[in-house]
Order: structure tokens, then sequence, then C-alpha cells
């Protein structure tokens, strides 16, 4: 294939002049297209590090919106673990959940924890028909230690009892009142020394979760541990947030993890 150029020659210049001319035309052009070069490839620089940004914008949109369209259990609205054997152990937050979780949540099959210290959390391990092993009894245990008082008095350990459903009633003794989240009970009680510390994880599907440290390895994908301490919750709750987000690129909601954490300050260990 031949291709023609037109070069159009001044005849007031001789030979010598015109070809100087468009060498120094050839220059200009020359250092223009060098320009252009280095111009192009800053553009490309700019353009990948532009969908970089996107990406990353997107995904952490993305991850915001599974956090809020996550669909929470039911008991989700207590205090709550998966105990390293895989049974479901549901806990009261106040008065109110403690009458809720005895009275409409606890089958027969089931078992009762609760402390000797005024304001502990009824908790209660959903059998299902199971026996629950010695693993999941001490890690309730532990459960119903650090959700009540005994964690905002700095105790290391306290002791908390299990009992069967058919112990626990609503009715009080002649001349007594009980009170709403308050229940008698009746017969031999099975005590548990309980270090009163937790563990905080994020699981699969960004759920938060508060534990001993055996369920919790069992089932999130990254925990620390919490104690008694002089910070306030919303501070540690930001804390973790941003841990967890760091070590598994899930956001948990600052709300899930408030509700998760123990009653009074504390700090991570």
């Amino acid at each position: 294939m031949v291709v023609m150029v037109s070069i159009a020659i001044d005849i007031t210049k001789s030979v010598d002049k015109n070809a100087s001319a468009y060498y120094d035309k050839a220059k200009k052009f020359k250092k223009k297209l060098a320009g252009a070069e280095e111009a192009l490839k800053k553009t490309k620089i700019k353009l990948t590090k532009l969908e970089k940004q996107k990406k990353f914008s997107d995904n952490t949109l993305q991850q915001q919106e599974e956090v809020k369209s996550r669909e929470k259990k039911w008991y989700e609205k207590f205090r709550w673990f998966i105990s390293s054997e895989g049974f479901l152990v549901i806990g009261g937050r106040d008065a109110t959940t403690n009458d809720i979780i005895v009275k409409k949540h606890t089958e027969p099959d089931d078992v009762v924890f609760h402390t000797e210290m005024p304001g502990s959390p009824f908790c209660v391990i959903k059998t299902e028909g199971k026996k629950p092993g010695k693993a999941t009894l001490e890690e309730t245990a532990q459960f119903c230690a650090v959700n009540s008082r005994a964690f905002r008095r700095g105790l290391l350990t306290t002791e908390v009892y299990h009992i069967k459903p058919e112990q626990v009633s609503k009715e009080a003794q002649s001349g007594e009142y009980l009170g709403k989240g308050s229940f008698m009970i009746y017969g031999k009680k099975n005590y548990i020394n309980a270090e009163v510390k937790t563990f905080i994880g994020i699981l699969e599907d960004g759920a938060v979760m508060s534990a001993s440290e055996t369920a919790v390895k069992k089932h999130c994908k990254a925990y620390v541990g919490i104690v008694a301490g002089n910070s306030k919750k919303s501070e540690v709750a930001k804390k973790l947030q941003r841990f967890f987000e760091s070590r598994t690129k899930l956001k948990a909601e600052l709300d899930e993890i408030m509700q998760a954490l123990p009653p009074g300050d504390c700090k991570i260990v």
C-alpha cells in the first residue's frame, strides 16, 4: 500500500531553507508528542487510582448494606450466645426480659442459671431434648456471672447455680411479694464457681456474640477479651468495631456491640 504525502514548498525560499523549516516543525511536533505521551501516562495512573477507590467504596457500601440487611434471629432481643457444643443460651437484659425468658421461652428439658446476687439475669440453655455437656454448663455459668452485678463490682469469680425449670416459681411464700423478673427457687442448687470475664466476637454473618473463649473461638471469625475497667462502653464498642472490620472486613453494628458488652465500664485485654 502506497501512502501519498503532499508537502507545501515555499518557492520564494531555497531548498535548504525549506528543508530547515520542515526540520524545525518536526522538532516542535516531537516535543508535543513527548508531552502528550507523558500526559497520557499520568491520566492512566489517575484512572487506575480512581477505579481502585471506586471498587473500595463499592465494597464498603456493600458490606454496610449487608450489615443493615442482616435478618436478626428471635433470640437477639435477649442476651445470647452459642455454646462450643452448639447449644443456644439466652439471658435476660432486665426484669422484663427475665420474666419473658422464664415464662415463655423455658421448656421442661432446659437448664436455668442464676446467681445468689440480686440483679442477676436468668439464663437458659435451650436443650431441645439433648443433654448439654460440662463445657456448655461452665460456659453458661460464666455468661451468667459476667452479666450479673459481679462484673460491675469488679469481682474475678462468683458462684452461679443451675436448676431445672420446675424449680422456678412465681408463687411467693406467705407474706412475701415477688416483683417483675423475680422468682422463687425451690430444691437443690448445683453450684459452679465462674470466672467473671468474657470475650466479644463477630460471626460470619456479622452478628456479635459475647461468651467464654471456648465458645467464641469455636464460632467467631475474630474476638477479644473483655474485663471490668474504667473505659466507657461506647468507647470500647467503637474500638471493637474498628478491630472487627480490620481483621474480617465485617462491620458490625455499633448498637449490637453495645448490647453484647457486659453491664458497666470495661476494657479490652
